[in-house]
């Protein structure tokens, strides 16, 4: 089955890859300069540095929207035009993994078979087809037949006792730089990035779980910047524990439709 997913951040790469595993045909649509931050847990980079590996998955930047649907042996990734993408793959299913946490995303119902939304925003049966709820709780990988998903509410998940207060927020719009990586050391207070001339710090000590790429454009209040408190690099890499339910319940959703269910 060819799908077509949306969002190259740890829940669209999350996606992607099951997807794959799940021996479907996949390709990974974004921006040409993404902005996605958990870069260890994704395959963005790719987007950058023309490859990407991800759990043993390798994601390679094509140039032309009908080399996606050539692919074979990795998972193809594309910043070109996405409706024609769309038109050139010719997707059975379309996921919308791009969590555009404040902004309203499109309606898409129209644009394939099956379409999936991710996150808030969505409205099964009117924007997409269906919707899988993102948020930590009880809900998350709620596959939802009609109606909305549940709003933008609460706090992150706390990892050692800190939640929201690990990350850097873009303060305003610009070019991302920075010369660290995921998974190196920073102190609280230290230098992290800038955007033009604004520097951005380290909220706290720890190792980088999360940090846009350097020259990526990022728009205010974009996540930019994240410590993981408990300054181990190992756990800043690999497919998320939040990512990899609502990647299950995508697989899950694809096969319910498939089966006629």
């Amino acid at each position: 089955m060819r799908i077509l997913v949306r969002g190259s951040g740890d829940i669209g790469s999350a996606v992607a890859l099951l997807l794959f595993q799940a021996s479907h045909l996949v390709a990974l649509h974004d921006a040409p300069r993404p902005s996605a931050s958990r870069r260890g847990m994704a395959f963005a980079d790719a987007f950058f540095e023309g490859e990407s590996t991800l759990e043993g998955l390798t994601a390679r930047r094509v140039a032309l929207p009908a080399e996606a649907a050539r692919a074979s042996g990795f998972l193809p990734v594309s910043a070109a035009d996405f409706s024609t993408l769309l038109r050139l793959f010719a997707p059975q299913v379309l996921v919308d993994a791009r969590m555009k946490k404040h902004e309203q995303p499109e309606r898409q119902i129209d644009l394939a078979p099956l379409t999936i939304g991710l996150g808030p925003g969505f409205v099964a049966g009117e924007t997409v087809h269906l919707a899988v709820e993102t948020g930590w709780g009880e809900r998350l990988g709620q596959i939802i037949r009609l109606g909305a998903t549940s709003a933008l509410i609460g706090e992150p998940n706390p990892i050692d006792g800190h939640a929201r207060d690990r990350y850097v927020y873009a303060p305003t719009q610009g070019i991302f730089s920075t010369t660290l990586k995921i998974g190196a050391r920073v102190e609280a207070g230290q230098e992290v990035a800038r955007i033009g001339a604004e520097p951005l710090l380290a909220p706290l000590s720890g190792v980088l779980r999360g940090l846009t790429h350097d020259g990526a454009p990022v728009q205010p209040k974009t996540k930019v910047i994240e410590v993981d408190p408990r300054g181990d690099p190992a756990l800043v890499f690999g497919v998320g524990q939040r990512p990899r339910k609502i990647a299950a319940s995508v697989v899950e959703a694809i096969k319910l439709w498939a089966a006629g269910d």
